[in-house]
């Protein structure tokens, strides 16, 4: 009953924000949006899409700091499966990729699937952390649109909570991992699961870990940061940089979740709206909108086929079956 209530809720959810995405295409000058695009400067379009894959290139080396610890040594492993991720990413409405990465390198690097969710999921806290820390400075010291500076305060109230957890799980102390018997029913089955996907957590807590990503973090946000501006510069589009940079803290407030393929439409309402509080117009900056997710989409989607192409185009069946969590994941998998 409760999977059938939130299955309609999404759809009506979806529903409203597709007609909303209609009414706002009816207002576009499409020709002069189009034309800012044909005319954009495909020199410097090539140089930002550089700028954007060497962003999730650290992301994957962001991810890879926390595999290692767990026996996933590769970083080509953690760039294939970032990149591929990231391409499953833009064609489906939800993070699916997330969830099918976990399951690739949990079987390439026979490791179980429930250390590898640990190490994704502190991988994308602290890709939390950075667009905290971006907003939080932002708001702060530029002077963004009322929407976004009035969240100064919720900013520094959530880096003061991040900053508190991120003691806590550096300095919790390391309790050896309970040896259970063989799980025989569902439930014990996802109570292993927790409890592996736990231990792995405060085991790989470490300041030095920490640390790194959160440096990695901030690199990876300026080269966003880096990329829009590039774009815009190429579509001849004089957005300041404090608008650059409120643009980015406006498309991604809701970055884990994607209310359409790859956000389109979404992103180029949100882009434009920022832009047009800047004094730009509304139809280049949908231009810009679209080239910038052009490059985000395009080039990663191939790159991800062409790295890992069993990883988006293949069901291998499960090989460890003493790993329950990871035939959980793929059940999940096969789901996205």
């Amino acid at each position: 009953m409760k999977k059938a209530a939130s299955r309609i809720l999404r759809l009506a959810l979806s529903l409203l924000i597709v007609a909303a995405l209609v009414l706002f295409a009816r207002k576009v000058n499409w020709h002069t949006t189009w034309q800012s695009i044909t005319d954009a400067n495909r020199t410097i379009l090539v140089i930002a899409a550089i700028v954007n894959l060497l962003s999730l290139a650290l992301k994957a080396v962001r991810w890879w700091i926390f595999l290692r610890p767990v026996g996933a040594t590769s970083l080509w492993m953690a760039i294939k499966a970032t990149f591929a991720g990231a391409g499953l990413n833009n064609i489906l409405v939800a993070n699916g990729g997330e969830a099918a990465r976990v399951v690739f390198v949990a079987r390439a690097a026979h490791v179980k699937s429930a250390k590898i969710l640990a190490t994704l999921a502190l991988e994308r806290m602290f890709e939390l952390i950075g667009y905290i820390v971006l907003l939080a400075l932002s708001v702060s010291f530029l002077e963004l649109p009322p929407a976004l500076t009035r969240t100064r305060p919720i900013a520094w109230i959530a880096l003061a909570g991040i900053a508190v957890l991120l003691v806590y799980l550096v300095r919790r102390p390391e309790r050896a991992e309970v040896v259970a018997p063989p799980a025989l029913g569902w439930r014990s089955r996802v109570a292993a699961y927790m409890r592996h996907f736990l231990h792995t957590i405060g085991g790989i807590s470490t300041g030095p870990r920490f640390t790194t990503a959160i440096l990695l973090s901030v690199g990876i946000w300026a080269m966003q940061v880096w990329t829009y501006s590039l774009t815009a510069r190429a579509a001849h589009f004089n957005l300041p940089l404090v608008g650059t940079v409120a643009a980015i803290l406006a498309v991604n407030l809701g970055f884990a979740v994607r209310a359409t393929p790859g956000n389109v439409g979404v992103f180029q309402a949100m882009y434009a709206l920022i832009a047009v509080g800047f004094g730009m117009d509304k139809d280049q900056a949908i231009a810009v909108a679209f080239l910038i997710q052009t490059q985000q989409i395009i080039p990663v989607t191939l790159l991800g086929v062409t790295l890992a192409p069993e990883f988006l185009f293949k069901r291998k069946k499960v090989t460890r079956a003493e790993d329950e969590g990871l035939d959980l994941m793929s059940r999940i998998e096969e789901t996205a």
